[in-house]
């Protein structure tokens, strides 16, 4: 349920303030606005189907599929009349490892999961489901971090599993080779997340992963699901994100130091990603932390 709604931003209200998790069965037969916020986010139908528009994709969940929806991805739920669905919520900031960022990039905006296109994960996923669903209910001593031990192995699993089936698709490139350029992406994601803020050119990252600038910008799309410019670039907004939420920082500090040559090329580069300008954001993110009676929430 969207219980505090700014613009298309929620702010999740989680039952525990000393965590960043929430889960629970909806049931409510209302429609939800497109809205986004920082955390993940687990959809398993229990009864009944369920619809979700999340970026350009329609998605029709049956009873038992997964959906996952990456962070601060724009998404809108639509129910059926009657229906159970298990929500679960998680903002993983709190957590800086190396390959999180080129996972997320990897499986943005959304993934769903279905016994039919997934059989080797599938039941795996769901018995990761239904573990975190019986650590969440009992809050037993270290529950959180049992909690998000097991969201990490799922993430593991859809990951590989995915890498697995662009590696199947791909052409007759052999699996070592595979394997090695697998991990020359890895190792140029890790580079980026440390360097976006920087000057990085296409020619740049090629260099460093010892291709061409076409042949490494055709194989870092193949291999990663996403194109070159688009990963920088998610970076640099989800940094800037961070740096908006404090009001003295000005506007074009923060492109700057966000690794935006330019004030106008920020603006119209964080319009396309958000919808919104620097401005626009930073007025809703206040907005969120508002007295309870100031109007502009939604509660279902």
């Amino acid at each position: 349920m969207i219980e505090q709604l700014s613009g298309t931003r929620e702010t999740i209200l989680f039952a525990d303030h000393s965590s960043s998790l929430k889960l629970y069965d909806n049931v409510q037969p209302e429609n939800y606005p497109p809205h986004w916020h920082p955390a993940f986010e687990l959809i398993m139908p229990l009864e009944g189907p369920y619809r979700v528009l999340c970026g350009e994709e329609d998605y029709h969940l049956r009873e038992r599929d997964i959906l996952l929806i990456c962070p601060s991805v724009l998404h809108e739920l639509l129910a059926p009349p009657e229906g159970e669905r298990l929500i679960f919520q998680l903002v993983m900031n709190i957590m800086d490892l190396r390959e999180l960022d080129t996972i997320t990039a990897m499986l943005s905006p959304a993934v769903l999961i279905t016994p039919e296109h997934d059989p080797g994960i599938h039941g795996t996923l769901c018995r990761l489901v239904s573990e975190i669903r019986s650590e969440y209910e009992q809050s037993s001593s270290c529950y959180t971090t049992v909690i998000y031990a097991k969201f990490m192995e799922m993430l593991a699993c859809i990951a590989r599993a995915r890498s697995e089936l662009q590696q199947s698709e791909q052409d007759r490139e052999g699996q070592s080779q595979k394997k090695d350029y697998m991990e020359k992406f890895f190792d140029v994601c890790s580079y980026i997340n440390e360097h976006f803020s920087e000057d990085l050119t296409l020619e740049q990252m090629a260099s460093l992963a010892g291709f061409s600038k076409y042949h490494f910008s055709r194989l870092f799309n193949k291999y990663m699901n996403i194109s070159f410019y688009k990963y920088v670039n998610q970076k640099r907004i989800n940094h800037a994100k961070t740096l908006l939420i404090n009001q003295e920082i000005p506007v074009l500090d923060v492109a700057l130091a966000s690794g935006f040559s330019s004030h106008t090329a920020f603006l119209r580069m964080f319009k396309i990603h958000t919808g919104y300008t620097p401005t626009e954001f930073r007025k809703l993110y206040d907005s969120c932390f508002l007295p309870p009676e100031t109007p502009g929430s939604v509660s279902s």
